[in-house]
C-alpha cells in the first residue's frame, strides 16, 4: 500500500463518481455471470448506460472486490458481497461504507487520486481549482505516465461528489440525484467558498474496521512496531489509517485502546523512551476483526 510510480491509475471510472446500488449491482451480476463486463446485454443486465457499465467494473476494482486486471473476484470481495454468505452485500451496516472507503483509499494503483487526496493533502479548507493544481503537482513529481489536465480534474470531480452530500433541485434524474455512500462519512463538506475536510473526532468509526485498517498497514511493513506518528501520518507515499479516515491523535489513541481490548494479545502500545509506539505481538489477520464485528452486529439485530 505504497505508490508505485510506474503503476498508477487515473479518470478511469468515465466521469461517474460511485453510487449507492452499483457495487451490490455489479457484484451480484458478476457472480451469476462471469462475463457480464463484457456482455452485449450489460446495460440492459445492471440497468445502466454503456459507459456506466465500464464504470462499475472500475469501482469494483478501486474498492479491491475484484482483481486488478480480471473480473475474478477478490477473497474480500467474496467475504463482503457474497449473495449467499457475504458479510454486508446489500451494503446496509454503515461500517461497510468505512470499510471500502478504505479500501479505495489505500488502493494507489487503482486509484491513485483517492490516494494521493486522503494520504498526502493536507490542508483542511480548498477550493476545487487549488485540488487540482496541488494533484497536477503531486503527479509531476510521483508519476512517471503522463496524465493529462482534464483526467486529474475529472479525478477531483469526482472525489468532491463522492464524499459530499449532493445539493439537489427536484430537476435531476433520480439516478443524477441519489448521493454516493462515502457522503454519509463526513470526510469533506461544503463550504460557502469550497470544501472542508479536517482531522476531528469519529465516534462513527468503528474500532473494529480501524483495526482491520491497522492490520493492513502492519501487513505491508518490515517491522512490528512502529511510533504513533506513523500511524497518523503518511510518510514516503505509504498508507496510514489516521490520514485515511482523518483522525485526530487522540482518536487514534483511544481506537487503538479499543482495538487491543477487542482482541487481547494482538497489539500493545508502550511508552519507549517518551514516545508512544504501538507493538504488533499476535498474528491476527485484518479479516479477523470484520468477523467479529460482523458476527456481533449480527447478534444483536437477533436479540
Amino acid at each position: 500500500m505504497q505508490l508505485v510510480p510506474e503503476t498508477t491509475a487515473f479518470g478511469r471510472h468515465e466521469t461517474f463518481a460511485l453510487r449507492y446500488g452499483w457495487l451490490t449491482k455489479g457484484f451480484l451480476a458478476l457472480k451469476s455471470d462471469r462475463k457480464i463486463f463484457e456482455s452485449d446485454d450489460a446495460t440492459v443486465q445492471l440497468g445502466v448506460g454503456k459507459n456506466m457499465v465500464t464504470s462499475i467494473r472500475y469501482w469494483l476494482r478501486a474498492c479491491q472486490l475484484l482483481e486488478t486486471n480480471s473480473t475474478e473476484p477478490t477473497d474480500l470481495g467474496n467475504l463482503l458481497f457474497d449473495p449467499d454468505s457475504g458479510l454486508d452485500p446489500y451494503l446496509e451496516d454503515e461500517a461497510t461504507i468505512w470499510l471500502l472507503h478504505w479500501l479505495l483509499a489505500s488502493n494507489p494503483k487503482q486509484a491513485t487520486t483517492w490516494f494521493w487526496f486522503f494520504n498526502k493533502f493536507h490542508k483542511t479548507n480548498f477550493e476545487t481549482v487549488e485540488l487540482v493544481d496541488t494533484l497536477k503537482e503531486y503527479v509531476s513529481e510521483n508519476v512517471k505516465t503522463k496524465v493529462s489536465p482534464s483526467t486529474l480534474k475529472n479525478d477531483i470531480s469526482a472525489i468532491t461528489r463522492m464524499y459530499t452530500k449532493s445539493k439537489t433541485n427536484g430537476k435531476l434524474p433520480a439516478e443524477e440525484s441519489l448521493d454516493s455512500p462515502f457522503s454519509v462519512l463526513g470526510l469533506i463538506t461544503n463550504t460557502h467558498s469550497g470544501f472542508e475536510s479536517s482531522p476531528k473526532y469519529r465516534s462513527q468509526l468503528p474500532t473494529a474496521i480501524f483495526a482491520f485498517a491497522v492490520t493492513q498497514f502492519f501487513e505491508n511493513l518490515t517491522t512490528n512496531s512502529v511510533p504513533l506518528e506513523q500511524v497518523m501520518y503518511s510518510r514516503a507515499n505509504q498508507v496510514t489509517p489516521g490520514a485515511v479516515f482523518r483522525l485526530i491523535e487522540s482518536d487514534v489513541v483511544n481506537k487503538l485502546e479499543d482495538m487491543i481490548s477487542l482482541i487481547p494479545n494482538a497489539y500493545e502500545l508502550r511508552d519507549v523512551a517518551g514516545q508512544l509506539q504501538i507493538f504488533k505481538i499476535g498474528e491476527e489477520r485484518a479479516t479477523d476483526y470484520l468477523s467479529l464485528y460482523y458476527t456481533s452486529s449480527t447478534q444483536e439485530v437477533a436479540s
